[in-house]
């Protein structure tokens, strides 16, 4: 009796000849092979020390390089070890989505390169943002991903599976960030340590494209392998437009086994937001206004919260309004193909009046010396995933949703937007 399969065992068992059981080691055939400007001119300097004047790809087709952490390079090393991957791509046929295309998993996702079901590795830890479109996201280090490229493979140990079940429908004006953060609240940063996650229920079948993207680009901060949600008809529709091969969609078996299932109420969820310096410490919006928290800066952006949809919900609430006075808002869109959405819809002008700053698409905030940064004492609200001590800078990062962020920008001070 053949018993059931979660997501992943079902994608790992089409992509290897080993026997997929959680604990095992298996050989993993990789569909796509990617590096970005972080550690990728590392990657290039294995590929020609290990392998010579050997052919370095096993299919050039499925490896690309993507430049998102420092874009434009705005200092001698980032530039150095960019120059270094365009040399050598040029020399080897590979492609390279270069610095104004935006944040490399987003790309890879736009440009049909991931698709549900497949396989994608990178040197980018938030690479498991894949799960967002039901396809398996690994981020890894210089020297395996040289071999991955060369091989085509890689060595990978199956992880077990965790259910997370979430009850009750999103309710403006929270949104998936404000699900996100409620279950990195529950989860904590180390419930789902060395598992991989498939979301279920009806708030997650209803999340939009932008939404998938914001909860699976977290699972890292939960401590998870990856996080799965079922492709729904309007992601499927989405990748027959652009995607560059066949896919098949993998949806967990009814008697699939799960080492844990956790539930979780969003019936009354009210907006969240994670208080410095761990995102798993989440508490109420409100819970804060009494405090007077005043925001010197809000960041809007990240592969978390760099969609277009999220860009429109400050759109919508900056219409006709300042930001608040000692108040910078900083906002970076995901890439090449948001902001331009945002130009075809007339968006920058409603930014430009609200004094917003806007800048080309990357990672921004998450890397050093981007927009994002913050001094001593700066306090930030950010769309981001991260608020560890010095990860933006000296300051003090709260993250939570583009509708708060937002509101915290024309308030100056940190409130929930229902109270704006």
């Amino acid at each position: 009796m053949t018993l059931g399969q979660t997501v992943i065992e079902k994608i790992f068992s089409a992509h290897t000849k080993d026997e997929v059981e959680p604990g095992n080691i298996i050989w993993l055939d990789l569909d796509v092979r990617s590096a970005r400007d972080f550690a990728g001119a590392n990657v290039v300097g294995n590929l020609k020390k290990n392998y010579g004047d050997q052919e370095k790809f096993e299919d050039k087709e499925k490896t690309v390089f993507t430049f998102d952490c420092v874009v434009p390079a705005n200092n001698l090393g980032y530039a150095e070890n960019q120059q270094i991957i365009r040399f050598f791509a040029r020399e080897e046929g590979i492609r390279v989505f270069d610095s104004e295309w935006g944040i490399g998993s987003h790309v890879l996702i736009e440009e049909g390169y991931s698709v549900p079901g497949s396989t994608v590795v990178g040197t980018d830890s938030h690479l498991n943002i894949m799960g967002s479109v039901g396809s398996f996201g690994q981020g890894m280090g210089d020297q395996d991903i040289a071999f991955g490229m060369k091989a085509g493979k890689t060595w990978f140990e199956v992880p077990p599976t965790m259910k997370v079940i979430i009850e009750g429908e999103l309710k403006a004006p929270c949104s998936a960030k404000d699900l996100t953060l409620a279950v990195i609240k529950k989860l904590t940063s180390k419930g789902a340590l060395g598992r991989a996650i498939e979301f279920e229920g009806k708030a997650i079948d209803k999340l939009s494209f932008a939404g998938r993207i914001t909860l699976a680009s977290m699972v890292t901060e939960m401590g998870g392998i990856v996080g799965f949600i079922p492709p729904n008809q309007e992601i499927v529709d989405y990748f027959k437009a652009r995607a560059r091969s066949e896919f098949t969609p993998y949806y967990a078996d009814e008697d699939a086994k799960y080492v844990e299932e956790v539930v979780i109420d969003i019936n009354d969820l009210k907006p969240l937001i994670a208080v410095p310096f761990k995102p798993d410490n989440v508490v109420e919006v409100e819970s804060l206004e009494k405090d007077k928290i005043h925001v010197d800066s809000a960041f809007l952006g990240s592969c978390t919260n760099g969609r277009y949809e999220d860009m429109k919900i400050a759109v919508d609430m900056l219409k006709g309004k300042q930001i608040a006075e000692h108040t910078v808002m900083k906002i970076v869109p995901a890439t090449r193909t948001v902001l331009g959405d945002m130009i075809k819809n007339g968006d920058l002008q409603t930014l430009f009046d609200a004094r917003a700053l806007v800048s080309n698409p990357g990672c921004a905030g998450c890397a050093s010396g981007q927009i994002g940064m913050t001094g001593t004492g700066e306090v930030q609200v950010s769309t981001g995933n991260r608020n560890f001590k010095g990860k933006q800078g000296a300051g003090l990062t709260y993250l939570c949703s583009p509708a708060t962020a937002t509101a915290a920008a024309l308030a100056g001070k940190i409130i929930s937007p229902e109270n704006l």
